[in-house]
Parts: structure tokens; sequence; C-alpha cells
């Protein structure tokens, strides 16, 4: 990992994440009556978890509303959830003094120019792979993986590896990758 994304990741206390895109692979599938049906990668929940276990609070962020993030943020323990934003660097500031953090404090993942404006406000910014091009030039790293297919497990193992908590998680799970 680069000495710079390192220290900027280093003492981050928070990661908010977009839902479509960034923890979806960015397509709504709807059945005949309407109900919505997401895909999510247990990976990148895993992560979510891992992060958490560590101290790192997780919050989601997201320009729609949907039932199916509701609870898939149940289901990883995300209690702040931020639904139909139209205005997300409006929200951002209400999260900061929430959670009385500074924007040093925070990583945000974004995928589309809604994120932009948070994207450029925080202490670590990262665009998905397949993001749109003008927001891979506004954020600090573009992940490897797609949103939605390891995109966000990559950022949390970032995370655990520049805060020094992967040489622990290792030895629980027995391996060496990575030291």
């Amino acid at each position: 990992m680069r000495k710079n994304l390192q220290e900027k990741l280093k003492n981050i206390k928070m990661l908010i994440l977009d839902v479509d895109g960034v923890m979806t692979d960015g397509r709504v599938i709807m059945d005949d009556s309407g109900k919505e049906i997401k895909n999510f990668d247990v990976r990148d929940g895993h992560g979510i978890k891992l992060i958490q276990r560590y101290g790192i609070k997780v919050v989601l962020l997201t320009g729609r509303q949907s039932e199916v993030v509701k609870h898939r943020a149940q289901d990883l323990g995300i209690r702040e959830i931020y639904q139909k934003v139209f205005n997300k660097k409006e929200v951002f500031v209400k999260i900061l003094k929430k959670n009385k953090l500074s924007s040093a404090d925070v990583a945000f993942m974004g995928d589309d120019i809604v994120d932009i404006p948070v994207l450029k406000a925080v202490g670590f910014s990262a665009a998905v792979a397949d993001a749109l091009d003008v927001v891979k030039k506004s954020v600090a790293y573009v992940t490897k993986n797609m949103g939605g297919r390891g995109a966000v497990r990559e950022v949390c193992d970032m995370l655990l590896q520049a805060q020094g908590k992967w040489p622990e998680i290792a030895a629980k799970y027995e391996f060496d990758e990575y030291l």
C-alpha cells in the first residue's frame, strides 16, 4: 500500500458507503409485483463486520429509498442509514456533527457524480473500479474490484492493514498473507 494512502487510512473512524453501484453492482431488479431485488457480495459484508469489530463505524448514505437496503443494513448491524438523500454533502455534515467527528476521520466510497462533494470532503475517498471517470478523477483511490463485487471488502482490508489490525486477523484465521 502506498505510504500516502496508509497515512489517510490510519486514523479513519467511520466508513460511509453509497449503496447502488458500491455495495451492489448498480442494477435494480424488479419482479411483476414491483418487489425490488439487489445483489450484495457476502465478502463485502464480511469486510464490513470485520471493521466494525475493530471499532470503525459504518454508515449508509444513498440517493434511493429501498426496503432491501434497510434489511441488508440490519443484517450487517449498520444502525445509521440515510436513504432518499438528494444532497449528500448536507447529510454528511449532519453525520459528522451527530458522531462528533471531523471530516479527516471519515472514509467514503462512491461511484456517481452525486457522490463527488462528499468524496472531496473526507479524509479518505474511494471509487469503485466501474465508477464514472469523473468520479475516479476525484478520489484518492480507485478499487481494483467493481461495485457489488468485492470493492467494499478491498477498502475494509486496506483500513485494517493501515491501522495495524491485519496481523491479529491473520493469526485468528491462521494465515500470514499481507504480513
